[in-house]
């Protein structure tokens, strides 16, 4: 293949597990052929973001995103993040039932996220008030605070919240299983139609590799994810507490969606459209 000298630009989340998959390339583990690559790391709304104004060349999107950018983008075979019966958690300061969440003031990390769709198929009625998820302590924070009633969270601080003082209200990922049997396909990673069919399936080729490459090495990641990185959440620094998180959501089903959370991304929008959620049907394309 004819290799281009302009850089690809490569977006992934403040994420230890987005890292995780990415360190090969990052740290040049893998030949490229020849290809450069551009990295950035932002928060999941602002990369849903990118990739609506069509910013960059490949980013980890929310799946829920993928609705709004499928015109202009493929979805990756690989790199998902997937719930099996687990998932984003809605947390509180004070024990509640799932019920008593209507009408409330619950913190989510953007409208385009997959969490959202799915706690708003669960409690349609009650109001939002987005807060990014980084820095992590922030959702925390208006918690503790009062400044609203629970907390969609989607970060590592999901297997902190007890150490924490907080209650779990509600676990996403159960909810989505008790009412599908399917996994729930949270994140995933999409690249330009425009690259072209060649560029795209070497690019595809490659991050595969990567995220093959960090299976095979976890400890060696994990050594470098434990020294680079500062860690968002500070109990994350407790090499069990991060190896627990990359076993949910940075693991064989990485590397390849099953069929079953293919299926789940049909599902989740097909319930979004029916519930006026999601504006329009969407067409599932996955990158070779």
């Amino acid at each position: 293949m004819q290799t281009s000298k302009q850089p690809i630009t490569l977006a992934y989340s403040v994420d230890s597990d987005d890292l995780f998959m990415f360190y090969a390339l990052l740290e040049g583990k893998i030949d490229t052929q020849g290809l450069v690559f551009e990295h950035q790391r932002q928060d999941t709304m602002a990369l849903n973001e990118l990739a609506a104004t069509n910013a960059v060349d490949i980013t980890a999107v929310s799946i829920r995103a993928y609705a709004d950018i499928c015109d202009n983008y493929l979805l990756l075979p690989h790199g998902g993040s997937i719930g099996v019966n687990y998932g984003p958690l809605v947390l509180s300061c004070s024990a509640m039932q799932p019920k008593d969440l209507t009408g409330k003031k619950i913190s989510i990390p953007g409208f385009s996220t997959t969490a959202y769709l799915v706690f708003k198929l669960i409690c349609p009625d009650f109001t939002p008030q987005i807060i990014p998820i980084s820095p992590f302590e922030k959702t925390f924070e208006a918690l503790r605070a009062g400044e609203v009633d629970a907390a969609v969270v989607i970060h590592e601080g999901n297997l902190t919240y007890k150490e924490r003082g907080f209650h779990k209200v509600l676990d996403l990922g159960q909810w989505w299983w008790q009412e599908t049997g399917l996994p729930l396909p949270l994140g995933g990673n999409v690249i330009r139609k425009d690259l072209g069919a060649e560029k795209i399936k070497v690019i595809s080729a490659l991050l595969r590799q990567s995220i093959a490459y960090a299976l095979d090495n976890r400890d060696e990641v994990i050594d470098y994810l434990l020294a680079r990185e500062i860690r968002k959440d500070p109990a994350l620094n407790d090499r069990k507490l991060l190896d627990r998180y990359l076993d949910l959501y940075a693991n064989q089903d990485t590397l390849e969606y099953p069929e079953a959370a293919r299926t789940g991304i049909v599902e989740l929008f097909e319930r979004g459209l029916e519930a006026g959620i999601i504006d329009k049907p969407v067409t599932v394309e996955f990158a070779p």
